[in-house]
């Protein structure tokens, strides 16, 4: 059952769309060329929903953005929290390896581009690689942080009791952090779409970045605003996923409050 916040959003939403009708179809206020009409934009959606765009129908285009969002994300997130948990949990890792990530981490995902094409080709792998490095920044900032926001006597007293360092990361320091380590995940997960989409607008030859590219150099608003929707809904969906799982791995903690 839809609740009173759920009710204020879908009340949101319709009236949105209401403007936008009113604005590109009723009064002719925002005109076609700088932004389509509901009735562009559902001719666009069936255009290449049956019979294609850019080379493949839109199901063919979400399903290899997606892959390469996932990709880039399961190795981000595989090298990045690992990463911040070491250099929050010692010392001398911190600062061994915090001022060469002080010096990447202002450098924005888009600037390694050139660099990952020069390197891996115009393919999936330069992409994936640019999503890659978006989506580790916040992995390993807010597992690092995890770390340090742990309460010294919780560590000093699993110091005291003497476990194994094993049994200390695995049941005291990674369950601590855990709740950072999913915000710093969410953060990973929006900055890979955003990312994506860029990435895909250079020597792509299929996907929602590329239907975009294709879109505006054609002139095609209608086009647009479909891919612009289509990423919109991917990562809405994407975002419920991780949020389903943060709830599992986080049951223990909600638990603990009520």
């Amino acid at each position: 059952m839809i609740g009173r916040r759920g009710c204020i959003g879908l009340g949101t939403i319709a009236a949105l769309l209401a403007l936008w009708f009113v604005l590109t179809t009723v009064t002719g206020a925002v005109s076609g060329g700088r932004f389509p009409s509901p009735a562009d934009f559902w001719v666009s959606l069936q255009q290449i929903f049956t019979r294609g765009y850019a080379g493949e129908r839109l199901a063919s285009h979400a399903l290899h953005s997606v892959k390469l969002v996932a990709m880039g994300f399961i190795v981000a997130v595989a090298t990045g929290v690992p990463l911040g948990l070491w250099m929050g949990w010692s010392r001398r890792a911190e600062a061994a390896v915090n001022p060469v990530f002080l010096i990447v981490r202002p450098i924005p995902p888009l600037a390694w581009i050139p660099l990952a094409i020069l390197w891996l080709g115009l393919g999936d792998a330069a992409k994936i690689m640019v999503i890659w490095f978006a989506a580790f920044v916040p992995s390993v900032i807010n597992a690092f942080t995890g770390v340090r926001n742990i309460d010294r006597p919780l560590l000093e007293a699993a110091l005291m009791l003497g476990t194994p360092r094993w049994r200390m990361v695995r049941e005291v320091i990674v369950p601590a952090a855990l709740p950072m380590i999913f915000t710093g995940l969410r953060l990973s997960l929006q900055a890979s779409w955003t990312t994506l989409v860029a990435a895909e607008l250079v020597g792509a030859l299929v996907g929602v970045g590329f239907v975009l590219n294709m879109a505006q150099q054609d002139i095609y608003p209608g086009m647009i605003l479909v891919g612009m929707v289509t990423v919109g809904i991917l990562g809405w969906a994407t975002t419920l996923l991780l949020a389903s799982v943060e709830s599992r791995a986080l049951a223990w903690n909600t638990a603990a409050r009520d």
